[in-house]
């Protein structure tokens, strides 16, 4: 049977599934039902009443919890608000309007971020519509192209902060290796100012049997000399209730002040009360690891069934290839030149929607329209098996013109 003849075959089957984002499934998300009567009392260790105004750091245990996560001192940690996202574009702002400690506000100049490529369309949605310049770089195995952040860093002080996904990245599943976390540290940069925004956001989430690492970046900040230049984020989104956890980002103590000061007048206090019950849920890194494997259990066999099916119908298709992640919520397919677009078109009129093809780069803009994310994890099962056959055929249909 032609490709052609398959896929209309395929259509016939009047799929409706969304795969635009990586959003855990409701299994997933029922791993964490027990947050609903997690509390026996409102009080926090210190006697703070979770129900009433204050805390703008976050509660100790709150802190002391993303402590142990980050393997950082609870003391520079703050814990705040649901999504890390949301933390990411205040340190922008805050550093856009009042400048990081001991400068002058970004605003007062051109801006440019480093973006490496493939990478999360969300931190680049913030540097856009905050008037910020993207450059792309190139990633490979073990980070960003670090040659060429070295010479751009260097060169141009306009370049005031990079976005950085350090493990299972977004949407490759690259893992930062020490030697390029330690290059990140001690690069020369032309701006005093530059800060390296750390999402790490995959730190827990792995899919295979090793459990891999990444240098911590804010010792190798403190150790090249350069202590205030990263700030790192992480959040329970992806661990417990996505739409519910609890976030947190991690700093040398001149940036946590730097910080508290500028969210003050953001918010009286962040909502103890779920920070509360996600400390009595998720306790210890011991625990959240058992919780992650569960998650894993779940989430491996997804990705799984759609390299299989790739493997199947793109395996002898050339050009054609992805990545095989051992941690995160995505696989990147990769097309040959000038046939992103053109699959995702032909996956919709399927019945699949997929995140749309350049969203990966900045401004959408994909130079040589070839990556897609790919994301298993929130349909079920059958669903997953049907969706990956459908954008295989897709591709092959986009490639025969």
């Amino acid at each position: 049977m032609s490709v052609a003849a398959q896929y209309q075959a395929f259509q016939q089957l009047g799929l409706k599934l969304d795969m635009s984002r990586g959003k855990p499934a409701p299994e997933q998300l029922d791993l964490s039902n027990a947050l609903t009567g997690a509390l026996t009392s409102y009080l926090a260790a210190d006697g703070t009443d979770c129900r009433n105004y204050g805390g703008g750091v976050g509660l100790p245990e709150a802190r002391a919890l993303f402590g142990q996560l980050l393997d950082v001192p609870a003391a520079q940690v703050v814990v705040d608000s649901s999504s890390s996202l949301a933390l990411m574009h205040d340190v922008i702002v805050y550093a856009l309007l009042n400048g990081v400690p001991g400068h002058a506000p970004w605003v007062q100049n051109p801006v440019t971020f480093l973006c490496p490529v493939p990478g999360y369309d969300r931190h680049f949605s913030i540097c856009e519509v905050r008037g910020i310049k993207m450059i792309n770089v190139p990633m490979n195995a073990e980070g960003p192209d670090m040659d060429l952040v070295e010479k751009l860093v260097a060169e141009d002080a306009s370049i005031k902060g990079m976005w950085i996904v350090p493990k299972y990245s977004n949407p490759g599943g690259v893992v930062y290796s020490e030697r390029v976390v330690q290059r990140l540290a001690a690069m020369k940069t032309a701006a005093p100012d530059f800060r390296l925004m750390w999402d790490d956001a995959y730190r827990f989430h792995h899919l295979g049997e090793r459990k891999l690492a990444v240098a911590n970046i804010l010792d190798a900040c403190v150790q090249a000399g350069n202590p205030d230049r990263a700030i790192v984020f992480a959040s329970s989104s992806k661990v417990s209730w996505a739409g519910s956890g609890v976030a947190a980002l991690a700093a040398s103590p001149a940036n946590i002040a730097w910080w508290t000061k500028h969210a003050g007048f953001r918010s009286i206090g962040p909502d103890k009360i779920n920070q509360l019950r996600h400390v009595a849920l998720l306790k210890d890194v011991a625990t959240v690891e058992a919780l992650m494997e569960q998650h894993r259990q779940l989430l491996k066999p997804k990705f799984d069934a759609v390299l299989a099916q790739f493997q199947h119908y793109l395996g002898e298709v050339p050009g054609v290839s992805w990545t095989l992640p051992e941690g995160g919520y995505f696989i990147d397919l990769i097309t040959p030149d000038g046939a992103a677009k053109r699959t995702v078109a032909l996956a919709k009129e399927a019945g699949i929607t997929l995140t749309p093809a350049g969203a990966a780069f900045p401004y959408g803009v994909d130079p040589r329209d070839r990556h897609l994310r790919i994301a298993p994890s929130f349909p079920s099962l059958q669903e997953i098996n049907q969706a990956a056959q459908g954008i295989a055929l897709s591709l092959r249909l986009a490639l025969e013109g």
